[in-house]
């Protein structure tokens, strides 16, 4: 059993699923895809920080007096497809997902009887949209469920009175926050706890230990549960299960503790904007990159996508987990159930990515430029002549190669236009190579 302590929950191994698994979708919605204006952090821009833009478009297109409250009822999902949305996210190749079922804002996408008034079935929809999506995810695909929950909100007067209190009292977590932990896990087995918003208090204000200590030992999902580090102030990057670090963390190299990149295909904001223009959306080519680099570096990607106040996925968003599940089907051995190898990038060629497959025993060199010569030299892995065998991933010939020693090799790609197995990147599986 687990004791309520860093030291105790830091060494509990994390299930091995989420390792193999390397790609996820996030998803935010909330009342903040209501405005769908500059962030999901309208709120706060808007009424704290009184950021102009924000300002602005309030006073060009709502009422005087009019609240952020007031966007409740018209967060509508009238749209919302929950069966809909699980076939996109298994097209997609991700093995799971998260969903905001509370962000900042304090508002809950289910029927939380800790957030009266303020949540999903009372307020807007009037659904549990957790529960949708949960359910549609299981039926209809093989990705594992996983809920986000911030653990502060913003303008929740207890959590204020707390902060002025400097976190001495602590009305909010065992009234508020904590409650609703207990309630989703229990009512919806996630497994996947991403938390979120620590508001400055450390972790023995929102008791994070304590609470992770229930879910490893008594909770449904104890066997199979993966959590992050964002528990309170100083856990990120140093407790928890998996590392976040920082939004969009990519460091490229390898690093001794399983991480994660949770970034988004919107290049400024993780809730849907209205007025984002195409540039603000990653390439395909951007994100297989990321995928490529992050895997090869012991990590998993979190994109993330933005739905609409209506329940839509924005056909962008759409195309481009498409995209990502098409390139999977052609590459994802090079990706799934991968480890990290003794290189994780090229030292001749820019732009070549490695992962291992321990099963099969291949070397993965995932090239995101086709050379125009023909020719791919590598300068880490070392040919066994007469033994090392080289494949291009789709395509069923084996390929020429010339070893160069200790230099590494040099591959002679096919000379294909019209029938390549993909865009946007591709793989070498090496077998017998030192």
């Amino acid at each position: 059993r687990y004791e309520p302590t860093w030291g105790s929950l830091d060494a509990r191994p994390l299930p091995a699923w989420f390792d193999e698994a390397k790609f996820g979708v996030f998803i935010h919605w909330g009342v903040f895809s209501v405005p769908s204006f500059g962030s999901e952090w309208f709120w706060w821009y808007w009424q704290k920080e009184k950021r102009e833009p924000y300002v602005k478009f309030m006073d060009r297109n709502y009422p005087p007096g009019f609240s952020y409250e007031d966007f409740g009822p018209l967060f509508t999902a009238e749209f919302f497809d929950a069966n809909q949305w699980a076939d996109i996210l298994k097209a997609s190749g991700a093995k799971y997902v998260v969903l905001t079922s509370k962000h900042h804002e304090g508002f809950t996408l289910w029927g939380s009887k800790y957030s009266w008034n303020w949540n999903a079935v009372d307020v807007g929809p009037k659904r549990d949209l957790v529960a949708e999506l949960a359910t549609s995810v299981r039926n209809r695909t093989d990705l594992r469920f996983g809920l986000y929950h911030s653990l502060f909100e913003w303008f929740s007067p207890l959590f204020l009175e707390d902060a002025t209190n400097a976190f001495k009292t602590r009305e909010f977590p065992t009234s508020k926050s904590l409650p609703e932990l207990y309630e989703i896990v229990t009512k919806y087995q996630p497994e996947i706890i991403w938390s979120d918003g620590d508001g400055n208090a450390p972790d023995t204000y929102w008791n994070s230990t304590g609470f992770l200590a229930w879910l490893y030992n008594d909770s449904p999902v104890r066997d199979t549960v993966v959590t992050n580090d964002r528990w309170g102030a100083g856990s990120i990057c140093a407790h928890g299960g998996f590392y976040t670090c920082s939004d969009r963390y990519n460091p490229g190299h390898l690093l001794p503790h399983k991480w994660e990149n949770c970034m988004s295909i919107d290049r400024s904001s993780w809730g849907f904007r209205r007025d984002a223009q195409l540039r603000d959306y990653l390439a395909i080519e951007d994100l297989v990159k990321q995928l490529a680099e992050t895997v090869s570096c012991g990590g998993n990607l979190l994109m993330n996508i933005g739905p609409t106040h209506d329940g839509r996925i924005a056909v962008v968003f759409e195309e481009r987990l498409r995209q990502m599940g098409a390139w999977l089907k052609v590459n994802g051995e090079a990706i799934y159930g991968t480890k990290t190898w003794r290189a994780q990038n090229d030292t001749i060629t820019p732009g070549v990515w490695y992962t291992f497959s321990p099963k099969v025993g291949k070397v993965n060199a995932i090239f995101l430029n086709w050379p125009v010569s023909g020719i791919l030299e590598l300068g880490e892995p070392q040919a066994k002549l007469g033994e090392t065998q080289v494949k291009l991933a789709g395509y069923k010939e084996l390929l020429k190669w010339v070893a160069l020693g200790e230099k590494g090799m040099v591959i002679a790609l096919p000379q294909l236009t019209q029938q390549l197995p993909c865009q946007w990147g591709w793989t070498l599986q090496l077998t017998d190579v030192n």
